[in-house]
């Protein structure tokens, strides 16, 4: 049985986390890495025949698997690796980590039991059916890792890593289409590990030939790894300063490429030290000494070929500084080298909280080029504990305007270059210049304060609403006077007349009725997975498809419905289809003993517990939680169930109830109590007491009712119990009597298509809410008038003053 990939990836990272030792992130991660390539050449080169990599004997995985325990684990490890190295000219890439290092690992029987354990975490992982294609459990793996070894690392040093959100946008904005061949090169001058280059290699239909150049060594070994680990062995990945040192040179020129893309570090001020050579670079302006952004603008947009596309990652500082970067820009304008802006939110980056923006560069008829076409999407984003994420509704956002050039009104729009050079903007492309992403300001209406009335203004701002309900409009509200309206119905039965509209009603149904049109659409497909199943390609055709949907809904953004399905797909139905593809239907469906692994620190919460005590199993149901089987064959048996559970639960409140009312000072029940507390052995300890002094009738009559009372509860609770542990045995045995039809009936109905059409009616529920609370708070903003607030303080005053008459004061 495989582990969900969400258990197996939090697990990994427990584990390696804890054994981490002498060293921060920044340093574990390159073990970490290591073993991994390791393990993944030696696990294809089981399976793969025709592998480039040559794993030779004393240097794969399973000869590391060998040393656990052994006193020179250390050093033995590293020639394991020295011969997988040497092997495959990777001298200088994998051996870089010194797995006998004391003042990292921990001497002798620590380090000892310290590489044991990592090797024995990595020993469980199977990758001969990787397919590294970014869905699969080695490049999920990877990508896991790699995100959280960034957030680990801090400010200083996290800068190897570009969030996986972020690249996805840089690929697909850079110009990929349909068209583009394998031998299209692209190229990243600052490339880190390389993430930012697959994500756009993986973009192209068949792939890219990748090009790629990294200052810092260990972070270069870490490219060379992820482009072995990807299937990208015939990359060329070179070290090297990128401004003072371009390693792809042509003569005294750069070589150049079809695509660029690039996430440099922000704002470098030493860029130029060292720099003998420009290659022509600065053309267009000397960037300043302080601040090298513009240095790695300029080198890509030199790097790129006539009709070259780029999409670079730089602070928003690059749009409107002044002096020598203002005269770049204006060059690069005039030119019409830059294609479009996307303003991103800030504290997206691990090396970094300062917003950022894309500059996306177009060689391709620049000459030609009229304006600049800009996205302000800073305010789409979620919180994802210290950072920021993009989320799928984000990037899909953001591509799909992009792409199409759509202008959303404050959003998107093609600002022409004459209006860049007016005097007024003087070449600045500072997004808000140009585009007013704030929030309308809620103007209280002084007229409808003194007179009363909603300005209709203000309800003219809901036309949305009043388009999808055309008649709700006039059922909630009446005229006033010219310009003003009044609340039809009472403020507090707002909601319920929404909800009692027969517009709003046939709104609701029409939207459950699209997301049954669209799963039955794909549910042949769904029922279809199997091994071959491509994870990526399969959300990518059914999301695009909901999304295409819902763009004729009035009301709805289909990026919010889009989103539901997807939010749904990476927290549970990836590992679903996983699962599905790893196992089968029926296996993955098979109910599993929990795992409790103390060396990798896996325990299991159980979803099905048998019997009780040290007799107990423990079930884990990955695919069909026991709630589905329950409600689909049991349902009858789950309502018995559920009012035993209500009986219990009275009972225990008759219990709580009468010991709240007599076990008080000087209350029948005090001389029960012990510590504040009482319990049926102590009532029945006072009880004999009580019997033996001839104390008062009426405390033994309330200790027997007591008592009687906790019987009646134990019972209550024993027949629940009971009854629960039958419906969970009929249970158990219900999925070994599951057949392949009624386990996809369970999965894709009941399970996907039933959490995703409830997803989706929550977006409906949240804009009702939304709607409701408007007019509430308008219909409570303007119902007293300044003539209601003078009649009141002209009552009081008359009060006042009649109440200092009743005093004697005049």
């Amino acid at each position: 049985m495989a582990l969900k990939k969400s258990d197996l990836y939090s697990s990994l990272w427990r584990s390696c986390d804890e054994l981490r030792g002498g060293m921060d992130a920044s340093q574990y991660k390159d073990y970490i890495l290591t073993l991994l390539f390791v393990k993944y050449v030696t696990d294809k080169a089981k399976s793969d025949p025709n592998s480039l990599i040559d794993v030779p004997a004393g240097g794969s995985f399973d000869d590391m698997v060998a040393l656990k325990g052994d006193k020179e684990i250390g050093d033995k490890i590293n020639k394991i690796i020295g011969q997988l190295a040497e092997a495959n000219g990777l001298e200088k890439v994998i051996d870089l980590a010194d797995f006998n290092d004391e003042e990292k690992l921990g001497k002798g029987k620590e380090m000892q039991d310290r590489l044991s354990k990592l090797v024995t975490i990595f020993a469980d992982l199977d990758f001969r059916g990787s397919r590294a294609e970014g869905d699969d459990l080695l490049g999920d793996a990877y990508e896991y890792l790699m995100r959280h070894f960034a957030t680990e690392s801090g400010k200083s040093k996290g800068q190897f890593y570009t969030p996986a959100e972020v690249s996805r946008v840089l690929a697909k904005v850079v110009g990929i289409g349909v068209g583009t061949r394998q031998d299209h090169t692209v190229y990243d001058p600052t490339c880190g590990s390389g993430s930012l280059l697959l994500k756009v290699a993986d973009e192209a239909p068949r792939g890219l030939t990748i090009y790629g150049q990294e200052k810092d060594n260990a972070t270069w070994a870490l490219a060379q790894m992820n482009m072995i680990l990807h299937g990208y062995e015939d990359r060329d990945i070179r070290k090297g300063d990128t401004i003072t040192s371009p390693q792809f040179t042509q003569g005294a020129r750069l070589q150049t490429f079809d695509l660029a893309v690039a996430n440099p570090p922000f704002s470098t001020k030493s860029w130029s030290n060292g720099l003998e050579n420009d290659y022509g670079r600065f053309e267009f302006g000397w960037p300043p000494e302080k601040n090298g952004d513009y240095a790695f603008l300029l080198h890509i947009l030199k790097s790129l070929k006539s009709n070259g596309k780029a999409a670079v990652i730089l602070p928003h500082g690059v749009l409107f500084r002044g002096h020598a970067e203002a005269n770049i820009r204006k060059e690069l304008l005039r030119r019409g080298y830059v294609k479009g802006i996307i303003g991103l939110p800030a504290n997206l980056f691990y090396g970094t909280g300062i917003p950022a923006c894309i500059i996306i560069l177009d060689k391709e008829n620049a000459q030609a080029r009229t304006g600049v076409f800009m996205i302000d999407a800073s305010k789409g984003f979620m919180k994802d504990g210290n950072k920021n994420r993009l989320r799928s509704q984000d990037i899909h956002k953001i591509v799909d305007v992009f792409n199409k050039q759509t202008e959303i009104e404050r959003y998107s729009r093609m600002v022409p270059l004459h209006e860049i050079a007016d005097p007024k903007n003087v070449y600045n492309l500072n997004i808000p210049r140009y585009i007013d992403s704030s929030e309308p300001e809620d103007i209280q209406d002084l007229h409808a304060h003194m007179h009363g009335g909603v300005p209709d203004r203000d309800l003219d701002a809901l036309d949305g609403y009043w388009q999808a309900f055309p008649s709700l409009r006039g059922a909630l509200f009446k005229p006033n006077r010219p310009g003003y309206s009044d609340l039809a119905v009472d403020v507090t039965e707002v909601h319920q007349a929404i909800l009692d509209s027969s517009e709003f009603q046939k709104f609701a149904t029409d939207v459950r009725g699209q997301v049954n049109d669209w799963f039955a659409a794909h549910r042949p497909i769904l029922q279809a997975l199997d091994a071959n199943t491509v994870p990526k390609d399969l959300i990518d055709q059914i999301s695009d498809d909901l999304l295409a949907r819902f763009k004729r809904t009035p009301l709805l953004s289909e990026y919010d419905v889009y989103e539901q399905l997807m939010a749904y797909w990476h927290g549970v139905m990836h590992d679903d289809v996983f699962l599905i593809m790893s196992d089968g239907w029926r296996k993955a469906a098979k109910p599993r003993k929990t795992i409790e692994d103390k060396e990798r620190k896996l325990s299991e919460t159980p979803d099905l517990v048998i019997g009780s005590g040290r007799s107990a199993t423990k079930y884990k149901m990955d695919l069909i939680s026991p709630k589905l089987v329950v409600a689909r064959y049991f349902a009858d048996e789950q309502s018995k169930v559920d009012e035993l559970h209500v009986a219990a639960e009275e009972a225990s409140r008759a219990v709580e109830e009468y010991i709240e009312e007599h076990a008080v000072e000087d209350g029948l029940l005090a001389e029960a109590m012990d510590d504040g507390k009482i319990s049926k052995a102590l009532a029945s300890t006072r009880l004999k007491v009580a019997r033996h002094e001839g104390v008062d009738a009426e405390e033994i009559k309330a200790l027997q009712l007591l008592i009687k009372l906790f019987n009646e509860e134990a019972v209550a609770k024993k027949v629940v119990k009971e009854a629960q542990a039958a419906l969970d045995l009929a249970t158990l045995n219900q999925y070994g009597d599951l057949a392949d039809p009624e386990i996809k009936q369970l999965v894709l109905d009941d399970k996907w298509y039933a959490r995703t059409e409830g997803r989706v009616a929550h977006v409906v529920n949240s804009l009702t809410l939304a709607l409701v609370g408007r007019i509430q708070q308008l219909g409570e903003r303007y119902v007293e008038t300044v003539g209601d607030i003078e009649a009141k303080i002209a009552d009081l005053d008359v009060s006042v003053t009649k109440h200092l008459a009743d005093m004697g004061v005049v």
